[in-house]
């Protein structure tokens, strides 16, 4: 079976599905978040099925239908794998944010770091401009600053915002992972 056959079923963990899709793990645990299944870093987890989990906590075969069928969406969205891109409401969002900082002409500085439980972290922050060392992205009106030792990395990424009840912020999407802890906030390459 290939990377582009498997799919997301019911009977899956959620440390299996994280651990099979870890590029997608950011977009895989906002969805389940926006399903209602805050515990997604939970111990639960590493044991107890997509099914199990949600009739236990109270939903339907038709809800659990429902958030199987979006994730495995969310693994048949195409991926540019030249490029860095922000989606448009990452992009709005950004620019409102340099907006409120006086920071309208400013661009978007991408990176990653060691840190976390599964090696490395991103990091996000404004630029003035890019440095010599730099790659430039745009996307989406927005220019996206990557330093060239970390272009491969982070080559293909989606940066995303979210603004929910319990998570608000910036995702980030990155085929290139291989692994992502269970919370999804680091990975490994």
């Amino acid at each position: 079976m290939t990377e582009k056959d498997k799919k997301i079923a019911r009977e899956m963990t959620i440390e299996d599905i994280f651990s099979t899709f870890p590029q997608r793990a950011q977009k895989l645990a906002q969805e389940l978040t926006n399903a209602g299944l805050n515990c997604v870093g939970c111990q639960a987890a590493t044991w107890e099925t997509l099914e199990a989990g949600m009739l236990g906590h109270g939903y339907s075969e038709k809800d659990i239908e429902r958030v199987v069928k979006n994730l495995n969406a969310i693994l048949e969205e195409k991926i540019d794998l030249k490029s860095i891109n922000l989606t448009k409401r990452a992009a709005e969002k950004f620019k409102e944010i340099l907006k409120e900082e006086g920071k309208e002409q400013w661009g978007l500085r991408f990176a990653d770091k060691a840190s976390g439980c599964s090696g490395f972290e991103y990091v996000l922050d404004f630029a003035k401009g890019a440095k010599e060392d730099d790659k430039i992205f745009t996307s989406n009106g927005i220019d996206i600053y990557v330093n060239k030792g970390a272009v491969s990395r982070l080559l293909g990424s989606e940066i995303d915002y979210v603004d929910g009840l319990n998570n608000a912020g910036f995702k980030i999407t990155n085929p290139n992972a291989k692994s992502s802890c269970g919370c999804g906030k680091s990975q490994s390459y």
